[in-house]
């Protein structure tokens, strides 16, 4: 059986607890001609999301992990060292940039903010795949 990797942006964090852009690589498994999935993969619950035109979060993390799937409009993820990603509709990224429990939110250094772009509402489903450990 044939294998193949699937690749989604990932918003993790390095080992200065900052958050940085990654990929997570899924195996996929050809089922048949035109058809490859990955082994099932647990979620947890799932939100609707949406935010009008103009829309821009304060810095935060982003908790438990969740993979986003965007469904109209557009999102830009920005990072504490300025680089910055575009996500629309059709395209996914999972955000994981949580903090271990013994360290403290520091809105100066931690997180990411996201702003919508263009004149057009953004809409996504959240898919909280773990819940981390309290």
């Amino acid at each position: 059986m044939a294998l193949a990797n699937a690749s989604i942006v990932t918003i993790s964090i390095d080992e200065s607890y900052c958050s940085t852009f990654s990929t997570t690589d899924i195996s996929q498994s050809k089922l048949a001609t035109d058809l490859w999935v990955s082994e099932q993969q647990t979620s947890l619950n799932f939100r609707y999301r949406s935010s009008p035109a103009g829309y821009q979060s304060d810095w935060h993390v982003a908790g438990d992990p969740t993979l986003i799937i965007v469904c109209t409009g557009c999102l830009e993820i920005e990072l504490r060292d300025g680089s910055k990603k575009q996500f629309s509709a059709g395209e996914k990224f999972i955000a994981r940039d949580f903090l271990p429990p013994h360290l403290a939110f520091d809105p100066l250094h931690h997180g990411h903010c996201a702003r919508v772009m263009g004149e057009e509402e953004f809409s996504a489903l959240h898919l909280k795949l773990a819940k981390l450990a309290q």
